[in-house]
Order: C-alpha cells, then sequence, then structure tokens
C-alpha cells in the first residue's frame, strides 16, 4: 500500500484496452501509483493471457495475475453499438486511454485517435505497438522476442556462440510500458496547463534500441559494434555456484583489481594498459583473471575479497534463492495480496518507495473476467440495475 493509503496519482481514470505484456505493465505502473484503472475485457474469455502459463494457480494464470493487480474488469463487446457507446461514456469520464492493438485495429472499432479526440479534445491517448504507428513495419506482429531479433539486441548478445538464442527478459515490452506511463505523465502535466490532450505513440522497437548504451552510439557514427562478449563483464564458476564481478564501468576498478589481484604489472602491459586494449585481448585477460579467481575455495571467499576491494560483484542467484534473501524482504518488495481461493498471493511490488514507504498495490487482478462490470456500469456510470440486466441477456457485457 503507498503511503496513507493513496497514491499520487488518486483521482484519474484510466480506461485500458490493452493486453499481453506492455500495454498491461504501463496501466499497472499506473494503478500502483494509485490511478483508478478500468481494464475492458471480451465477454468471451477476455483477455488471452488469462490462459496463458506456467504457472498457474488453482486456475488462475500467474502471469496475469502479476501484471493485472489494481485493475478492475469490465466486460465490453466493441462489435456490438451498445457496447461502443458504453465505451464512449466510460471515456467521456476519463483521463487516459491506453490501447495496444496492432496500428489501424482500433479505428476500425470506431476509437482511432483522430475519431476520439473529435469527441474528447482533452484526453490522453496512448498507443503502445512494437513498430510505431507509422513506417513500412508498422503491420508486424510483435512480441519481445520478434522485436529482440530485429533489434540488432539478438545479434549482439550472440557473441561468439553458434547461433542467436532467445532472451528470457522481456525487455522491449517493460522498456516501452515504463516509457509510455512517463510520456502520460508529461502529456497530463501539458493539460494542466493547457488544456490539451495528446496522442503518444509508444514503439517497442525504438524502446528497445534507445537503451542500448554502446553500439547504437557507435555505429551511427562510423565505429564498430560493442557486443558478447563484454570484456569488462566476468562469470567465473568457483566450486558448484558462479560468481559475477566487472572490471569497467569506472576507471578506478581496473586499477583496483590489479592490486587485489597482486598483478600491478599488467597496467603497464601494452596487452590490457587501455580499455580498448583490454577489449581487444579479452580472452588473455580473462584467463589470467580466471588463474585468479580458482585460488578460492568458494564464491563467498571470493565476494569477500572484491567487496573489500570494492569492485562490483555478486553472486549468479536462482529466482528461488533471490526470493529467500533477507535485502527484498527488509524492502518489502514481494507483498501479499488477497486471494479468494488460495487465502492470499505474493507479487512483485513496484520497484520505488514513496516517502519512505514501498509502493505496494492495493487489491489484486480480477480473479473473474468481468468482475467490475456491475460496479462500473452502476457507481461509475450510472445505470439502472434493470438495464445492466438488459445488457447482459443482449451479450454487451458479461459479469459472474
Amino acid at each position: 500500500m503507498t503511503p496513507r493509503g493513496r497514491g499520487p496519482l488518486d483521482g484519474l481514470l484510466v480506461v485500458d484496452l490493452t493486453r499481453a505484456l506492455a500495454g498491461p505493465y504501463c496501466t499497472m505502473m499506473l494503478a500502483d501509483l494509485g490511478a483508478r484503472v478500468i481494464k475492458v475485457e471480451t465477454p468471451d474469455g477476455g483477455d488471452d493471457t488469462r490462459g496463458w502459463g506456467p504457472p498457474f494457480l488453482e486456475g488462475e494464470s500467474a502471469y496475469f495475475m502479476s501484471i493485472n493487480r489494481n485493475k478492475e474488469s469490465l466486460t465490453l463487446n466493441l462489435k456490438d453499438d451498445q457496447g461502443r457507446d458504453l465505451l464512449w461514456r466510460l471515456l467521456a469520464r476519463a483521463d487516459v486511454l491506453v490501447e495496444n492493438f496492432r496500428p489501424g485495429t482500433i479505428d476500425r472499432l470506431g476509437f482511432g485517435y483522430e475519431t476520439v479526440r473529435a469527441r474528447l479534445p482533452r484526453l490522453v491517448y496512448c498507443s503502445i505497438s512494437g513498430f510505431g504507428q507509422t513506417g513500412p513495419w508498422r503491420q508486424r506482429p510483435a512480441f519481445a522476442h520478434i522485436v529482440n531479433a530485429i533489434s540488432g539486441m539478438m545479434a549482439l548478445e550472440q557473441g561468439d556462440e553458434p547461433a542467436p538464442r532467445a532472451s528470457n527478459l522481456q525487455a522491449a515490452d517493460v522498456l516501452a510500458a515504463t516509457h509510455a506511463s512517463s510520456a502520460i505523465l508529461a502529456a497530463l502535466w501539458r493539460r494542466g496547463r493547457t488544456g490539451r490532450g495528446a496522442h503518444l505513440d509508444v514503439s517497442m522497437l525504438e524502446a528497445l534500441v534507445g537503451a542500448d548504451s554502446i553500439t547504437f552510439g557507435s555505429v551511427l557514427n562510423g565505429g564498430g559494434e560493442h557486443g558478447n562478449p563484454r570484456p569488462g563483464l566476468l562469470v567465473y564458476r568457483v566450486g558448484d555456484r558462479y560468481l559475477a564481478f566487472q572490471i569497467g564501468g569506472a576507471a578506478r576498478i581496473w586499477s583496483s583489481l590489479l592490486a587485489v589481484m597482486g598483478h600491478a604489472e599488467l597496467g603497464a602491459d601494452p596487452r590490457f594498459a587501455t580499455g580498448d586494449a583490454r577489449r581487444r585481448n579479452a580472452r588473455e585477460l580473462h584467463a589470467i583473471i580466471g588463474e585468479w579467481v580458482a585460488r578460492f575455495g568458494s564464491v563467498d571467499e571470493a565476494l569477500a575479497v572484491l567487496d573489500t576491494a570494492h569492485i562490483p560483484c555478486a553472486p549468479v542467484l536462482r529466482p528461488a534463492e533471490l526470493i529467500a534473501e533477507p535485502h527484498l524482504a527488509e524492502r518489502a518488495f514481494f507483498p501479499a495480496l488477497p486471494h479468494p481461493t488460495r487465502g492470499s498471493v505474493r507479487v512483485t511490488a513496484s520497484p520505488y518507495h514513496l516517502d519512505g514507504e514501498p509502493v505496494h498495490p492495493r487489491r489484486p487482478a480480477a480473479y473473474r473476467v468481468g468482475e467490475h462490470t456491475r460496479e462500473v456500469l452502476v457507481g461509475l456510470l450510472g445505470y439502472e440495475d434493470d438495464r445492466v440486466t438488459d445488457l447482459l441477456a443482449a451479450g454487451v457485457i458479461s459479469a459472474p
């Protein structure tokens, strides 16, 4: 829970027309900060990610539960005139609309940006897509794996491995989501001064490429690529565990390592005297450092020495090992939320504290599709119960 139980975005109403990861992650961030997020799902099963696994928690997707906490589920059939009318009524109350359909899809539903802007010029309208709303690639299907491949990141990560491989981290989605949420807040700030809404066009591809700190700045200006193996990022096996540390990032790290290794002479060795030389001769350097690391009896023993020398280092942990560590427990990063069948479930919190307190979700993801349909229609839009019953009978909405 946020300090005093209310977040800084309390009072902000967000309509969420998203699915998969980038869009839901964006609206999750806004919800964690106090916004009221109404997630619009289809009456015939809802968001596809409700069925994504593993794992499933008594039939509920842990994936869906994690990134849709704090949101209300409203079902609408947007292929029906009554369903579209309901969405218009909801948007008239809203501050923000977030959608991540493939470009053109939402236009065919009657809610493209120009159509919405004509009726609701103050609305902040955010479109998240794989490749942006314009350009030859705009219609490409986009998931993180596809964006990672086409972005150049997969090739850079391959290094000298025999073939490119998939990445476990869904970086393109999460980066696009975080850029979208910050752009939404900037657009709201502008609206507060001018009364004008906005159309935000957020590209997963551009978010991922923009996060590269070395290669694109180099290649754009006539330089070379800097992919794996990165000469300053090291991983060694010590006993039955692995140790990670780095020897770049600040000049003092390299000199500190030479001192702790007892190899000050390497600083004058032409093979290793400069960062570029160390990159060109990385294999030889890694072998020398590896001989020194091999003297340690355990990862903990090596960490103690590296920590004392202020060399960035860490054990390579599995997720279950990290969860058990006291550090994130003290940070309260894995809060428990109530759950209708399990009693409680644990999720990740937002990765920041506000006024000295962790920012925790206030409610779990909607357990059932359309769980809050009646609440939204009656409580927010002022519909009578009889009208809701008629809409249920017509298949325009669904509610458990």
